[in-house]
């Protein structure tokens, strides 16, 4: 038989169980936000890496059209001119392996592009769910 302590029971849970699902749903939210952040992060950082990594071979190729130049300005005329081309060959190759060694940090920093903090929030909070909160 229904009462009023019986309906007013019923209504609160109810309530409760709409309360944990909203909860739910919110928490779920704000893994996926997270995961979508922290993916965002490391594909930039790919990008950025990719992106070092053409502009380290571009200077590369110029090196060595300087480093050719070099020596046939070596062979061709006196020994400042085919100096001064070498120095340059020189300066673009520092610069290659500064590019380079960048864009091998921006890689490592940006893989494997998996959302980690994401994946192990999501895993402490199974967790917690399965352990009814003790």
């Amino acid at each position: 038989m229904h009462t009023q302590e019986t309906e007013h029971g019923t209504e609160s849970l109810g309530a409760s169980a709409k309360s944990v699902a909203e909860r739910a749903s919110a928490l779920v939210r704000l893994e996926m936000e997270l995961a979508a952040l922290e993916l965002k992060r490391k594909l930039f950082a790919l990008g950025a890496g990719i992106g070092l990594s053409l502009g380290a071979g571009l200077f590369l190729v110029f090196a060595l059209w300087f480093g050719f130049a070099a020596a046939a300005a070596g062979l061709a005329t006196t020994l400042s001119v085919w100096l001064s081309l070498l120095i340059v060959g020189g300066i673009l190759l520092l610069l290659v392996a500064l590019l380079g060694g960048i864009a091998f940090l921006m890689f490592k920093r940006g893989t494997p592009p998996l959302p980690e903090q994401a994946i192990r929030e999501a895993q402490l909070t199974s967790e917690a769910l399965r352990s009814d909160g003790r």
